[in-house]
């Protein structure tokens, strides 16, 4: 069961971008909860505004008008210092790009976070520790036998498997994962799913991932869409539908 309060929450967002004269509107009034241990699924139409969501409810960008709030806590008007702490402790990331650093190993792309986290001499009393962690990690998303690979040397689908350690390494409670399948043939994009799904049932892990693609959503707890920079509809197991949503089936 699902806690009865949101951990994350959405309310009345808006968001223009402007290039020269022109403004772009593409969050025009979303509305969003998100509950402890869900693996809610994001989806619309390429400019429908689902990253945009996203990069918001990470604290990456602002809102030009609403709010997010985690427990209950505004969060999106916090100083750079304390939003910076957030996206480093509290929200793990995960792109269609990997973003893996090409000169590293695996072990050391999905170190990467504690060393900039840490200062040298944190680091080097708790390294011994953090590798561990580390490579226990590798080991549960398949990858324990390519510690010492680089990016070059892995397939697609091993490189999101290392985003995804690296992006666990300091054991966020939210996860979110944006088009995470995107760059994936439909074998090893339904795999990253079925490991999103292993480690939101496992770890409690509360996720939510934006995509286009709706063959992939059935294996989530809920699916929102957005269209034209509101949320539309959305499918909903347990919970009632917020205000303005109507109920479809998954998938």
């Amino acid at each position: 069961m699902l806690d009865n309060l949101p951990l994350l929450a959405a309310v009345n967002l808006h968001k223009t971008y402007r290039k020269h004269a022109i403004e772009v509107p593409v969050l025009t009034g979303v509305d969003l909860e998100v509950f402890v241990g869900e693996f809610l699924s994001i989806v619309g139409s390429s400019g429908s505004g689902k990253s945009t969501l996203l990069h918001l409810l990470g604290t990456l960008d602002k809102p030009d008008e609403g709010r997010i709030l985690l427990d209950s806590e505004r969060i999106d008007n916090l100083p750079a210092e304390q939003r910076d702490r957030l996206r480093n402790e509290t929200f793990g990331f995960i792109f269609q790009f990997y973003h893996l650093l090409p000169e590293l190993t695996t072990l050391e792309n999905v170190l990467m976070p504690k060393m900039i986290a840490l200062p040298v001499r944190g680091w080097f009393r708790q390294r011994r520790s953090l590798k561990q962690q580390a490579i226990e990690l590798l080991d549960r998303v398949g990858l324990g036998h390519r510690l010492h690979h680089k990016p070059r040397e892995l397939s697609g689908g091993e490189m999101q498997r290392a985003a995804i350690a690296r992006a666990l390494i300091n054991r966020p409670r939210i996860l979110l994962a944006d088009e995470p399948t995107g760059n994936l043939d439909a074998d090893k994009g339904a795999e990253i799913i079925r490991l999103l799904r292993d480690l939101n049932r496992q770890d409690r892990l509360t996720i939510i991932m934006v995509t286009h693609n709706m063959e992939i959503v059935g294996n989530t707890d809920r699916v929102v869409r957005l269209v034209k920079g509101r949320v539309e509809e959305a499918t909903n197991g347990e919970r009632p539908a917020l205000a303005g949503w109507s109920a479809l089936p998954a998938g």
